[in-house]
């Protein structure tokens, strides 16, 4: 009982330590992201935010189910568009716009999950390439989503009614608020209960089936979840750029994310972030230079692979100064 004491007290105060760096580290990138709008074009930093949680939603099949989908643009894509048609011809704001390409999304989810879940592996990421596939090719005969010419000219509409979102201030801190809101949920989901069966599944199948979870179950419902979070981020990208195409729902889409969260580091929350902004930034300023943005990407993406093998994150985290701040990647 001694030791055990003695244990536990010296325990203490470590442990306050990398609480209170972790926590002033997560007030200053909230700060920097409040103030972003004044040093920053507010359009690309929409966009950075869009697709920053589109790789935090796709992390959290990869990541911590271990489950690689090919076809996340689908849900991506599905939303931009199921918001877009809701918001420009039901008329409906933009808040509840959103909630129905999310509900679409999840639909989507519900459907290609089920049957995807069957299959393991390489299998796995097939079928939902080849379902997303079969949806890009419905997105491209339907009548709603205006073929090759998409959804154009979308309103941003006035938020609850009196927050005009044609300003692009006003939409960005919106834009911001539903970020913070998809990042809180998926921590919220990663440190449940919940989150931990996930985890397990992911470590070991084999033994979660022994200890009596139903794992597919739980697969279906972290698809669902993910897909329905990457509806979120696809209605927010419809609303800031004002369109919908057949490039949200496109396979190289579903690349673009699987390269962000790569970069950042899979099994991490803050590492799709950083994959995201890098992809995004590389995108924005090579987009008016002579360089070819994709050949550049791959050469960052060969380096990333090289240097850092669990993404530049990741690595951070099993660094000495990682670890020292209380942080850990077991990925």
């Amino acid at each position: 009982m001694f030791d055990m004491t003695l244990t536990l007290d010296i325990d203490k105060p470590s442990e306050k330590k990398p609480v209170v760096v972790q926590t002033i580290i997560l007030a200053a990138g909230l700060a920097l992201l409040v103030l972003a709008p004044l040093f920053f074009y507010p359009v690309f930093l929409m966009k950075l935010l869009c697709f920053a949680l589109f790789a935090c939603a796709f992390n959290l099949l990869l990541g911590y189910t271990g489950l690689l989908s090919f076809g996340h643009a689908a849900f991506f894509g599905g939303a931009a568009y199921f918001t877009a048609h809701a918001v420009k011809e039901w008329g409906l704001p933009p808040e509840l716009g959103i909630l129905v390409g999310v509900a679409g999304a999840a639909f989507l989810g519900a459907i290609i999950g089920f049957l995807a879940i069957r299959r393991q592996g390489i299998y796995f990421a097939m079928i939902t390439l080849a379902l997303a596939q079969m949806f890009y090719f419905f997105c491209l005969q339907a009548e709603f989503t205006k073929g090759e010419d998409g959804i154009q000219s979308v309103p941003r509409g006035h938020l609850f009614g009196f927050i005009d979102l044609s300003q692009s201030t006003n939409m960005y801190y919106f834009v911001l608020g539903v970020f913070i809101i998809g990042v809180a949920i998926i921590w919220r989901i990663i440190h449940s209960p919940f989150g931990m069966i996930l985890k397990s599944i992911r470590e070991n199948e084999t033994r979660a089936v022994s200890l009596g979870y139903s794992v597919r179950n739980y697969k279906l419902a972290a698809f669902v979840m993910s897909a329905a979070l990457t509806g979120l981020a696809g209605g927010i990208k419809a609303l800031v750029f004002q369109f919908a195409t057949l490039t949200d729902v496109s396979w190289q889409m579903s690349g673009e994310v699987i390269l962000m969260t790569l970069l950042g580091g899979i099994g991490t929350l803050i590492g799709p972030l950083f994959g995201a902004g890098l992809v995004v930034t590389l995108q924005n300023y090579l987009a008016t230079s002579e360089f070819p943005v994709t050949i550049i990407t791959g050469l960052v993406f060969m380096v990333c692979v090289l240097l850092f093998r669990r993404g530049i994150v990741g690595e951070f985290y099993n660094s000495r100064l990682g670890r020292k701040l209380g942080f850990e990647h077991r990925h």
